[in-house]
Parts: C-alpha cells; sequence; structure tokens
C-alpha cells in the first residue's frame, strides 16, 4: 500500500508519513512506502488522453517534474501552470491511438501533442530534438513517483492566482541546469 504525499491520505483512509522532498535542487526527495522502503513506481507508467483513445506508456524512470507558469501554458491548460514531467530519451511508447494524435508546433518553443478526439494535452516535444518530452503529469493512470522540482517562466505568472510559497526554486524563464 503507498501513501500520498506529506500530510496525505493513504489508500486506506489513515495518515501517512510519506516524505516529499527534492534532490535535484539541492533539496533531497524521498517517496516512501508506508513501511519507509522508497518508493519506486512499477514500470511501464502508463497513461492516456481525456477519451482514453490515445493510450501510451513510459518504460524507464522519469527524469524530473516542473510547472510552467508561461502565457502558451496558461492558455493550453485554462490554469495558472502547467506540470510536466522529462522522460528518459526513447522511452515513451504509444499503444493504441497513434493516428489520433496531432501537434500544434508554434514557431518558438515546443510542439504541443494532443488527441484529436477530445483535444487532450498529452505532452510537449522539442522542434531540435524530438527525444526531448516532457509529458502533461494529470495523464499517468497511477503515480509516476516524480514532483515538480521547480517553477519556470514565473515572469509570466498569471496576476489572478498567486504563486505559492512552497519553497520550489523559481526561474524568471527557462529552468536553468
Amino acid at each position: 500500500m503507498l501513501a500520498r504525499s506529506r500530510g496525505g491520505v493513504n489508500e486506506g483512509g489513515t495518515s501517512s508519513g510519506r516524505q516529499v522532498e527534492n534532490v535535484s535542487f539541492g533539496r533531497k526527495m524521498r517517496l516512501a512506502t508506508l513501511d519507509g522502503r522508497p518508493f519506486m513506481p512499477k514500470l511501464p507508467l502508463t497513461g492516456h488522453c481525456l477519451c482514453g483513445s490515445v493510450r501510451y506508456e513510459i518504460t524507464k524512470p522519469l527524469l524530473f517534474a516542473g510547472y510552467c507558469h508561461c502565457t502558451r501554458c496558461q492558455r493550453r491548460t485554462g490554469t495558472a501552470a502547467a506540470a510536466s514531467a522529462r522522460i528518459a530519451p526513447g522511452s515513451l511508447r504509444v499503444l493504441s491511438g497513434q493516428e489520433l494524435i496531432k501537434a500544434w508546433r508554434p514557431p518558438d518553443g515546443f510542439a504541443k501533442i494532443f488527441c484529436s478526439n477530445c483535444g487532450g494535452a498529452l505532452w510537449s516535444q522539442s522542434r531540435e530534438d524530438p527525444e526531448v518530452i516532457s509529458v502533461r503529469m494529470g495523464t499517468f493512470d497511477a503515480d509516476p513517483g516524480v514532483r515538480p522540482s521547480y517553477r519556470a517562466y514565473v515572469a509570466y505568472a498569471a496576476p489572478w492566482e498567486p504563486i505559492p510559497d512552497d519553497g520550489l526554486p523559481r526561474f524568471p524563464e527557462a529552468r536553468k541546469g
């Protein structure tokens, strides 16, 4: 049985002691099961679009995750920030619905990949290096085992929703490093 994040509730409905910290930016990150063992998600990770027509799997552990506050992500999601997880090159495999996958390719920035049936956002992909892909965290079927560890493009943050004081490093533009 796995617990949810700090102060959350586990599947049995009791308080958990799960600890969430961040390794990649100077704060340690350790997700743990109720008995204290490190939490590692079962691979492959699976996910799908809103209607379920496009299904995918990721065969390697995720590299990192973060929030993007750029205006493009605000308009794409209808929210103040988008949560995405970077995958290891070559680890994404589409299981069904390949014919429904479409892309919007802005003149600058990453292509936005989505299901043409439901419009559900799936991932973004680098124009310069197609192996650089960030999957939308809301599309995972289960806990992906990684938590956002930074906030990027905070110079463009939505004025109607203050950025939470969560201790994550903030970058005015793209994340450095």
